[in-house]
């Protein structure tokens, strides 16, 4: 399952992603395989406007406009939002996407 959150924090975006990292390992994440199978993965997708390209950190995250999975929940929640460095909005990454697998929104209906 994967989400997409909207947060205010006075981390700045290495001290977030730090507390990300925690987290992770709070939730008994191993790391191993790259792209390998895991209980969690939190991202840091998006801050404000900034563009951050550092070896610890890479923001806006560079493979979010390729991934379906990423922007279909984050048009929900901020469709008209532009991408820093793309200049495109994620409604408009989405409908580009290239990227056809099966995303299917999660309903509280059951």
């Amino acid at each position: 399952m994967n989400l997409v959150l909207e947060v205010k924090t006075s981390f700045d975006p290495l001290s977030l992603l730090e507390y990300l990292l925690v987290i992770e390992d709070q939730m008994g994440r191993k790391r191993g395989k790259k792209w390998g199978p895991r209980n969690i993965d939190a991202d840091v997708l998006l801050y404000d406007n900034r563009i951050v390209d550092s070896d610890q950190l890479s923001i806006p995250h560079p493979r979010m406009h390729e991934r379906r999975f990423v922007l279909m929940p984050l048009a929900q929640i901020a469709p008209q939002l532009l991408h820093p460095v793309l200049n495109k909005s994620i409604e408009e990454l989405m409908e580009s996407c290239e990227d056809r697998s099966l995303v299917r929104l999660h309903s509280e209906e059951i």
